[in-house]
C-alpha cells in the first residue's frame, strides 16, 4: 500500500486511536488527518489546540493512555502555582509538559507563522507518521448557548467552558462555530482530498468535530468532489457514546443518538451527503438509505481490535 492514500477527517481520542489503528492496518499508506481546530482555545495567553495536540501525542508515543490526552508522566506545578495566584481560569489545567507545546505555538503564531506551518514544524519532533493538518489556518471556535442557571438567560460560552468547567451539565440549544464563516481550508487540505484513494470519518463528535471540520467553506465540497469513497465510523456503540458528549450534542440539531441517526445525518453521496458506507458496531441496527452499511465490533479496546475496524474501513472504501 505504499503508493495508496488516505485522507482522514479526526476529532480529538477517538480519531486519534482511530489513526493509530489505521496506521496498524495499512502501514505502508500515505495518510493525512484533517483535524478539527473548534475546540481551540486561549488559555492563560497560550494558544491551546486539544485535537492536534492529542493526534501528535498519541501517535507520536506522548499520550497519556490512561486519560486519553495530555502528556505521559505530567507534572502540575504551574497549574499549581496559578491557583496560589487565583489566577483564572482555574477550571483548565495546563500541565508542565504539555506547557511546553503551548508556549512553542503561542510564540510561532505571535511571530506571524500560520498555524499549518506552526503544527508541520511541532511534528517535527513527534514524528506521528502522519500529514497533520488543522482544518483551516483562520481562527474558529465553537461556543454553546446555554440557558445561564443565575439569570435564566441564553448566554454562549467556550465549548472549553461548557465541557471543562461545567462537563457538558448546562442545557445547550445550539453550538456556534464562530470565525467559520471566514475560515478556508488549510494548505493542503484540498489537495489531498483530491488525489485520496479513500476518505474515512472517524468515530469522532458528529457536530462538534466532523461537523466543524465540514463547515468550513469549500472542505465538504472539495470531500464530495473526491472520486475516493467516504467511509465513515459510528461514534455510537450499543446506542451510547464511548467517549466525549456527542449524546449532549446531537439532539440539539435533532438527530438521534444512535448508529441510524448520525448515518442518516451524515447521508448518501448519491442524494447530496457525504457516505458511500458507514460501519456500524455489531447488533446496532442501522438503515441508511442508499449506503453500504457493515456491522462490526466497533470497540477501539485494543490495539489488534483497532486495527481491525480500520481494515475494515478500507475494505468498504475498496482499497
Amino acid at each position: 500500500m505504499s503508493f495508496v492514500k488516505f485522507v482522514v477527517l479526526a476529532g480529538g481520542t477517538g480519531g486519534a486511536r482511530f489513526l493509530r489503528g489505521l496506521q496498524a492496518a495499512a502501514p505502508e499508506a500515505s495518510i493525512t488527518a484533517v483535524v478539527n481546530t473548534g475546540d481551540d482555545v486561549t488559555m492563560h495567553g497560550l494558544r491551546i489546540c486539544p485535537d492536534l495536540d492529542t493526534v501528535m501525542y498519541t501517535l507520536g508515543g506522548g499520550i497519556d493512555e490512561e486519560r486519553g490526552w495530555g502528556r505521559a508522566g505530567e507534572s502540575w506545578t504551574v497549574k499549581e502555582e496559578l491557583a496560589a495566584y487565583d489566577a483564572d481560569p482555574d477550571w483548565f489545567g495546563l500541565g508542565d509538559r504539555d506547557l511546553a507545546t503551548h508556549l512553542i505555538r503561542t510564540r510561532m503564531l505571535d511571530a506571524g507563522y500560520p498555524l499549518s506551518a506552526v503544527t508541520a514544524a511541532l511534528t517535527d519532533r513527534w514524528q506521528p507518521g502522519v500529514t497533520l493538518l488543522p482544518m483551516s489556518d483562520q481562527r474558529v471556535e465553537t461556543h454553546v448557548v446555554v440557558t445561564d442557571p443565575e439569570t435564566g438567560r441564553n448566554r454562549a460560552i467556550h465549548f472549553q467552558e461548557w465541557w471543562v468547567r461545567h462537563r457538558a451539565a448546562l442545557e445547550p440549544s445550539a453550538f456556534v462555530q464562530v470565525g467559520v464563516d471566514d475560515a478556508r481550508p488549510a494548505p493542503g487540505v484540498v489537495e489531498a482530498f483530491a488525489v485520496a484513494d479513500a476518505i474515512l470519518l472517524a468515530p469522532s463528535n458528529p457536530v462538534v468535530s466532523v461537523g466543524t471540520i465540514l463547515g468550513v467553506p469549500g472542505l465538504r465540497e472539495a470531500l464530495l468532489s473526491s472520486p475516493a469513497r467516504v467511509v465513515g465510523v459510528s461514534p455510537i456503540v450499543g446506542g451510547a457514546v464511548v467517549r466525549g458528549m456527542a449524546d449532549r450534542c446531537l439532539p440539539v440539531l435533532g438527530i438521534e443518538v444512535s448508529a441510524e441517526g448520525v448515518g442518516r445525518h451524515y447521508g448518501a453521496r448519491t442524494t447530496g451527503g457525504l457516505l458511500d458506507a458507514w460501519l456500524v458496531h455489531t447488533g446496532d441496527p442501522a438503515d441508511v438509505p442508499g449506503v453500504d452499511v457493515r456491522s462490526l465490533p466497533l470497540l477501539m479496546s485494543s490495539s489488534e481490535t483497532t486495527a481491525a475496524m480500520a481494515s475494515a474501513a478500507l475494505d468498504a472504501a475498496g482499497v
